[in-house]
């Protein structure tokens, strides 16, 4: 059986893992990784719109790996819309890109999963196989957190490399061409971080898991047997 030391970095391990299965689940239905602010151009272009008047043809844009939404402004007020990624849209973007992240996010998923289950075997007992001991419990969580950076990454190189918030945004737009002034990365990317930190974290818990402390042990005091002694 496992001490009572190494019991509990366990079990907090475990518990990090499985919240790491849950950010993670959450991100990826929530359409708020990304969110910008849009400019119709051709309508600015068609009137001339100064700096003051650029207000009114300035919108916004949000989306995530699934579905998003924008507010197209072209002069006569604010319209909004919702898409979805697939099937359609998926077209116009770097197709494998996009389903390389959610393949990514998706095997993270099932390895904290398998990180969360050896966690919980190892609170209880010790594993007599190595793969089922600290040793296996490093591994899942270092492939999940890998997994987890290499799909933040890619979303990275798709926004920044590829563009992906203005091809979404001139999606299916025959008339108006809309330009993005600002891109943000919201809450659900930096849930993904915070996943791939959990993982990190727990790899310093099981390092710690795995020193040896010395014990203290108390000096017992010698009786001095005497000739007298054995007398009495």
């Amino acid at each position: 059986m496992p001490g009572c030391f190494k019991k509990t970095l366990f079990a907090l391990a475990s518990l990090i893992s499985f919240v790491s299965f849950i950010l993670i689940v959450v991100a990826m239905g929530t359409p708020k990784w990304m969110t910008g602010k849009i400019l119709c151009k051709t309508g600015a272009d068609l009137v001339n719109a100064t700096d003051p008047e650029l207000v009114k043809f300035i919108g916004e844009i949000y989306y995530g790996l699934f579905r998003g939404g924008k507010i197209r402004q072209c002069g006569l007020g604010g319209r909004r819309s919702k898409f979805t990624i697939f099937p359609h849209m998926v077209e116009n973007l770097n197709t494998g890109l996009h389903v390389m992240i959610i393949m990514f996010l998706c095997v993270a998923i099932f390895f904290s999963l398998v990180s969360f289950g050896f966690c919980i075997l190892n609170a209880i007992k010790v594993p007599y196989r190595a793969i089922k001991g600290p040793a296996g419990v490093c591994l899942w969580n270092f492939l999940a957190g890998g997994f987890i950076v290499l799909a933040v990454t890619s979303f990275m190189a798709a926004v920044k490399l590829h563009h992906l918030t203005g091809r979404i945004a001139n999606f299916q737009e025959n008339v108006f061409q809309f330009v993005i002034l600002e891109e943000q990365f919201e809450d659900c990317f930096w849930l993904c971080v915070a996943s791939a930190t959990a993982h990190a974290v727990n790899l310093l818990l099981i390092a710690i898991s795995g020193i040896h402390f010395p014990e203290i042990k108390t000096k017992t005091e010698e009786a001095n047997v005497t000739a007298e002694d054995i007398m009495y």
